[in-house]
């Protein structure tokens, strides 16, 4: 933590003014990202996909429950892996009690994965979620939209991630994508975004980045090398069999 001057109110709150005027050109900016994203050209969806899901075998237009939007998180859980992605848990942690709020505004939000749907329904219990969550084994789902990758794929770092040939020691990866259904039933793919692009949808990682110390990860051996699963903590809840 480097040494910062302590000044009067006065100079602090004239300091404080300042960095106010870039943070509304930012603000404008963003808004004006935001219009340029929801303007992109669309992607007719001709495949049909199935997933398992709580409610049995259900096609990508069923996950829209109603709504004409759908959001997706690619949640990293390999089909024969033990546990979820530490890296989205941290995500998969900001998720909780927000699909009432998107529903009000015509979006579904969901997380899909290619583990099986029992050792997803088993990790969302361990983990306290209650957001829906299905099942892409069988599917190209993961495939087509660039989250999941064969060991040749990766052994040659030909692995297509964030729009460039790149190289990844896992066969899973995260990402978001979006959705949309018209009144005649046709889906479009509207929007995809992954790595650095995923920061918009962390709560946490915002909260971070207010404070004087931000996410304090530069002097980490790799971003997130801090991070654990939040019942793995040594002074999680469920070690300390209470909270404060």
């Amino acid at each position: 933590m480097q040494s910062h001057p302590v000044v009067s109110k006065d100079d602090w709150l004239m300091a404080r003014i300042k960095l106010l005027q870039k943070e509304k050109a930012f603000t404008q900016q963003r808004d004006q990202l935001s219009r340029e994203r929801r303007e992109l050209p669309w992607v007719k969806i001709e495949k049909d996909y199935v997933f398992d899901t709580p409610n049995g075998k259900e096609t990508l237009s069923d996950l829209f429950d109603g709504q004409s939007q759908l959001l997706v998180y690619h949640f990293m859980f390999g089909q024969d892996w033990e546990e979820g992605c530490k890296s989205c848990s941290f995500w998969a942690d900001n998720f909780n009690g927000i699909d009432i709020h998107l529903k009000h505004r015509d979006v579904t939000m969901i997380a899909i994965s290619k583990a099986p749907l029992k050792k997803l329904e088993a990790y969302q219990t361990r983990m306290g979620w209650n957001f829906l969550w299905v099942s892409s084994l069988g599917n190209d789902f993961n495939r087509d939209y660039y989250v999941s990758f064969t060991s040749e794929e990766i052994q040659k770092g030909e692995m297509y991630y964030n729009y460039q040939n790149t190289q990844y020691p896992s066969e899973e990866l995260a990402g978001v994508s979006v959705f949309y259904k018209d009144n005649s039933g046709t889906i479009y793919h509207t929007y995809s975004t992954f790595s650095r692009g995923l920061d918009m949808v962390n709560g946490a990682y915002h909260y971070l980045d207010l404070v004087p110390k931000g996410r304090d990860e530069d002097l980490l051996p790799w971003t997130m090398e801090w991070l654990r699963h939040h019942d793995k903590y040594e002074d999680s809840p469920d070690k300390k069999g209470c909270c404060r």
